[in-house]
């Protein structure tokens, strides 16, 4: 009887003993858990704080990005701009001196071959009083070109109006009719410019190209090969624009085609630096 008493207190000791140490083990557990998770927090703190940073920074490269775009967007326009300024004025002297009489045409090369006689010529060759086209080996065809130039007057006029896209029409329709003849340099390179004019570069630059490739002589050969640069630029490809334009000047050197060139590719190499 008495020993069963005393291994009750014995147990009895032995659990109050122990309870602290346990309490003390789940103590230290606890705190060690916290300690983790405040170190956990810590970090997503600055994880978080970093991604803030980083998004600003995004932010502001944005900001600056869209801004560059803008300058851009507004020198393009600028230089649009000033593209078609050279254009019209260059035109406009071009115009009036077309609009004064024939388009102009060249003397051909052979004249100095084949004088025309100083006493009065007949009534049947007024022509004469002209200069044919040098482009074409065929001097009688002006005899029979009425037709021809009242058709190219007609769309010179709508093309010195303003009125462009009717001017695309006209010119077309006189290439169709006139392919091979004696005012088709004038009306292609006509036609180039009403296309450039209605940003239909692609276009414009194949008229253009045709002039300076079947009429390398012509008067309009040299402007040909100046519209034919500015209109590889908008169709985005500046080197072979870049190109062509070095090319006018040795081709063409002395004309106002060559100084506008030169001009340009002077705009262009302050805008590579």
């Amino acid at each position: 009887m008495k020993s069963s008493g005393l291994v009750r207190m014995l147990v009895v000791a032995a659990l109050v003993a122990a309870t602290p140490v346990h309490a003390y083990a789940q103590q230290r557990l606890s705190l060690a858990d916290r300690v983790t998770r405040l170190e956990l927090q810590g970090d997503n703190s600055q994880a978080n704080a970093d991604l803030l940073n980083q998004l600003n920074q995004l932010r502001a490269e944005v900001v600056s990005l869209r801004q560059a775009v803008e300058q851009l967007q507004h020198e393009k326009q600028q230089l649009q701009q000033s593209a078609r300024d050279q254009y019209l004025d260059l035109d406009g002297r071009l115009n009036r001196l077309e609009s004064g009489g024939a388009p102009a045409l060249p003397a051909p090369p052979d004249l100095s071959a084949a004088p025309v006689p100083r006493a009065p010529a007949p009534v049947a060759a007024p022509a004469a009083t002209e200069a044919p086209p040098s482009v074409h080996g065929d001097p009688g065809s002006l005899a029979q070109a009425g037709d021809e130039r009242a058709a190219y007057d007609a769309a010179f006029k709508v093309m010195s109006s303003g009125n462009y896209k009717q001017a695309v029409q006209q010119f077309e329709a006189f290439m169709a009719q006139y392919p091979n003849g004696i005012y088709a340099p004038n009306a292609l390179y006509w036609l180039g410019q009403s296309y450039y004019l209605t940003s239909r570069y692609a276009e414009a630059e194949q008229q253009f190209e045709a002039v300076v490739a079947r009429y390398p002589t012509h008067p309009k050969a040299a402007d040909s090969m100046l519209k034919l640069g500015l209109a590889q630029m908008e169709t985005g490809k500046p080197e072979l624009a870049e190109r062509t334009l070095v090319e006018v000047g040795s081709r063409y050197p002395g004309t106002e085609a060559a100084r506008i060139a030169g001009d340009r590719l002077g705009s262009l190499s302050r805008r590579s630096y």
